[in-house]
């Protein structure tokens, strides 16, 4: 049976910076949605606008037919899936629960052998856009788990992104986002080494973006974040905190395959000295403050 607005019930669990977008995106498209969050304020214009507010996952995911969560970090996502008052407990038979979280390939994994033992559709699909994406409804969704279960909910996918790919088994979504992330980390560390280059040589760092972005040095980081450091706007599209999070997952990844990444071990040392200063909870482009601040 298709998933649509008519017989579908829609729970979206983390209504952060991104996650208040996506949930918005369905709510718009006709879905009836159910949130919860554990500061209810941030629900509160979804609320306004026809959502209903559960106390608890478990009673979000009782009146589900799909539960989309994007949470903060890998303990969340067990305890809103694994947990006793959490999702595989609690959903109805048949119900697809599908998470955004950057989060652990073999908690996905654990996830979706969880999901199978009591009769739902689990699914790992990570994200990558930030904040613009989200709003914009442009992000790129990596799927990992069943092909069945991903055509499925596709029609709900495409109300949050455009570019979206069944990467493989439960997990492979994961290990994708792990790749993404591998290749923002150093190119993240090259964007503000570019920016403090160019005001230490006295140029006009936003004249000099006009020729780079668009030559073999452009980049999604180049584009969209430069102009916020050029700017001196730190507020979070992708928080510093939960990039470091994203960092420790892949490095851990990466060490259980035998494979070294010293790119990715140099810009973790350098976000977490940027997170002792004070930054934790700013945007990615606040990784200038090091070149900057002494």
């Amino acid at each position: 049976m298709a998933l649509t607005p008519e017989n579908t019930a829609v729970g979206f669990i983390g209504i952060g910076v991104m996650g208040k977008s996506m949930a918005s995106h369905i709510q718009k498209a006709g879905y009836k949605l159910h949130v919860y969050t554990r500061t209810a304020a941030k629900a509160e214009q979804l609320v306004q606008e026809g959502a209903e507010w559960h106390e608890t996952p478990a009673k979000l995911a009782q009146v589900c037919d799909v539960v989309i969560t994007m949470v903060g970090y890998p303990s969340d996502v067990e305890e809103i899936y694994l947990g006793t008052d959490g999702l595989v407990a609690h959903a109805r038979e048949g119900a697809y629960l599908i998470d955004m979280t950057t989060s652990s390939p073999q908690l996905a994994g654990r996830i979706y052998e969880a999901c199978n033992a009591n009769g739902l559709h689990g699914l790992d699909a990570p994200v990558s856009g930030g904040d613009i994406g989200a709003r914009e409804a442009k992000l790129s969704i990596m799927v990992g788990g069943d092909q069945q279960d991903f055509e499925a909910v596709r029609p709900l996918l495409e109300l949050m992104g455009r570019n979206i790919v069944l990467q493989g088994k439960a997990g492979a979504g994961q290990h994708t986002k792990m790749c993404n992330q591998i290749a923002i980390a150093s190119n993240m560390v090259g964007v503000c080494e570019a920016v403090a280059y160019a005001e230490s040589a006295g140029l006009d760092a936003g004249t000099v973006l006009k020729s780079i972005e668009s030559g073999a040095a452009g980049s999604w980081s180049l584009s969209n974040l430069a102009p916020r450091i050029i700017a001196g706007n730190f507020e979070p599209g992708f928080y510093v905190k939960h990039f470091i999070k994203d960092m420790g997952i892949a490095l851990e990844a990466a060490k259980e395959m035998g494979l070294n990444t010293p790119g990715l071990a140099l810009a973790e040392s350098l976000y977490k000295q940027l997170a002792d200063k004070g930054y934790s909870d700013k945007g990615t482009q606040a990784l200038i403050k090091y070149y900057i601040e002494k």
